[in-house]
C-alpha cells in the first residue's frame, strides 16, 4: 500500500471518529439520517479510494514498463560502450607494445650512434641503400682502394669526363650535439659549440679533399655524404661560409635527399653515355648494310649485263632461224616436176 492510499484511509478514519463523535451528541431520527449519510459517504470514499487505487496501479505499471524499456536501451548503450571501449583498450595495448618496441629500436640506435665506428658503418649502410636502389652494379664500387692506396666508401664509375667520383660518409654528430644542447641566450656557449661544429667538418672536408681527389684517376671533385638532414640543414642555414669553402675544395656535401637526386643525374648521364655508344654500333651497322647494298647492286648490274648478251644472243639466234626457214621454203617452191613436200611444223 502507497503513501496516498494511507493518507485518504486516515483521513476516512478521521472523518468517521467526526461523524460518530456527533452522533453521540445526538438521538432519534437526527442520528439515523447522519448514519445514512455516512454510509453514503462511506461507499463513495471507498469507490474513490478504488480509483484511486486503480489508477496509481496503472501508473506503476506505464511508469515499470518505461523504466524497463529505458534500462533495456542503457544496457544495450552500456554494452556497446563496453564493446568499444574493450577494442579500445586492445588497440591501446597494442600501440603500448609497438611503442615499447620503438623504444628498444631507439635505444639501440642511441647506443650505435654513440659509437663512432658503428656510427660510420650507419653512414656507409644507408650510402649503400641510396646507390644500389638508383645505380645499376656496374657504375660504382664500394670499399674500392684508389692507387695511393686509401679505401673509399664509394667509387662512382663515370666516363671522362668527368671520370670516377669518390663519395666518403661522414657522420660529425659530438659537434652537432654539443651545438643543439646549448641553452636559449647562451651566447658564450653558442660561440663555442660553432667552432667545434666549424671545425669537425672542416676536418673532413680537407680529409676528402687530400684522399680523394686523385688527378688523373678520379674525378676533380668528391662527395662528402651526411646520412643526417638535421645536420644537412644546420649547415646551410647557420654556416654557409663553410659551405662555400667546401665548394672552393671542390667537395659537395650531400644529404640523403640531395644524394638520391646526385645518384639520379649520374643514372642519366650514364643512360646517355650507353645511348651514344649505341649509335655508334648503329652508325658501323648502318654503314655495313650500305656496302652489302653496293655490291648487290653491281651484282645485279652484272645480272642485267648478262640478261642483254642472253637477249642479242637468243635475237640473233630467232634471225639466223628465220634466214633457214626461208632459204629452205626457197628451195621447197623450185618446180622439180614433184609434188612438193610440206614443210615440217615450226616448234
Amino acid at each position: 500500500m502507497d503513501a496516498l492510499t494511507i493518507v485518504l484511509l486516515a483521513a476516512i478514519a478521521l472523518l468517521i471518529l467526526v461523524l460518530v463523535l456527533a452522533l453521540t451528541r445526538r438521538g432519534g431520527s437526527e442520528a439515523e439520517a447522519m448514519r445514512q449519510q455516512l454510509a453514503l459517504a462511506l461507499s463513495q470514499q471507498a469507490e474513490t479510494v478504488q480509483r484511486v487505487e486503480r489508477s496509481l496501479r496503472e501508473q506503476e505499471q506505464a511508469l515499470s514498463k518505461v523504466v524497463d524499456e529505458r534500462l533495456d536501451r542503457t544496457e544495450k548503450a552500456t554494452g556497446a560502450i563496453v564493446t568499444d571501449l574493450r577494442e579500445r583498450l586492445v588497440r591501446i595495448d597494442e600501440a603500448q607494445k609497438k611503442i615499447g618496441e620503438l623504444s628498444t629500436q631507439v635505444v639501440s640506435l642511441q647506443e650505435v650512434l654513440s659509437n663512432k665506428q658503428a656510427r660510420g658503418a650507419f653512414g656507409e649502410v644507408q650510402l649503400n641503400d641510396l646507390v644500389q636502389s638508383a645505380l645499376p652494379p656496374s657504375a660504382y664500387e664500394f670499399q674500392s682502394t684508389l692507387s695511393s692506396g686509401v679505401r673509399v666508401d664509394c667509387l662512382l664509375h663515370l666516363p671522362n669526363p668527368p671520370g670516377s667520383i669518390a663519395i666518403d660518409a661522414k657522420f660529425p654528430l659530438e659537434s652537432y650535439s654539443a651545438l643543439r644542447a646549448v641553452a636559449a641566450g647562451d651566447t658564450a656557449a653558442l660561440a663555442i659549440a660553432q667552432r667545434g661544429f666549424q671545425q669537425a667538418i672542416r676536418k673532413h672536408i680537407g680529409d676528402i679533399r687530400d684522399k680523394y681527389i686523385v688527378s688523373g684517376e678520379t674525378a676533380e671533385s668528391a662527395l662528402m655524404f651526411l646520412p643526417s638532414e638535421a645536420v644537412y640543414a644546420e649547415l646551410h642555414a647557420n654556416f654557409t661560409g663553410l659551405v662555400e669553402e667546401s665548394y672552393r675544395a671542390r667537395v659537395w656535401i650531400v644529404s640523403p635527399t640531395t644524394m638520391m637526386a646526385t645518384l639520379n643525374t649520374v643514372r642519366a648521364v650514364l643512360k646517355d653515355v650507353r645511348m651514344r655508344e649505341q649509335a655508334g654500333e648503329i652508325q658501323k651497322t648502318v654503314g655495313l648494310l650500305l656496302e652489302d647494298v653496293r655490291r648487290l647492286d653491281d651484282r645485279v648490274e652484272k645480272l642485267k649485263a648478262h640478261f642483254a648478251m642472253t637477249e642479242k644472243d637468243l635475237r640473233e639466234v630467232d634471225i639466223s632461224a628465220d634466214r633457214i626457214t626461208k632459204r629452205g621454203q626457197r628451195i621447197l617452191d623450185v618446180d622439180l616436176g614433184e609434188e612438193p613436200a610440206a614443210l615440217p611444223p615450226k616448234l
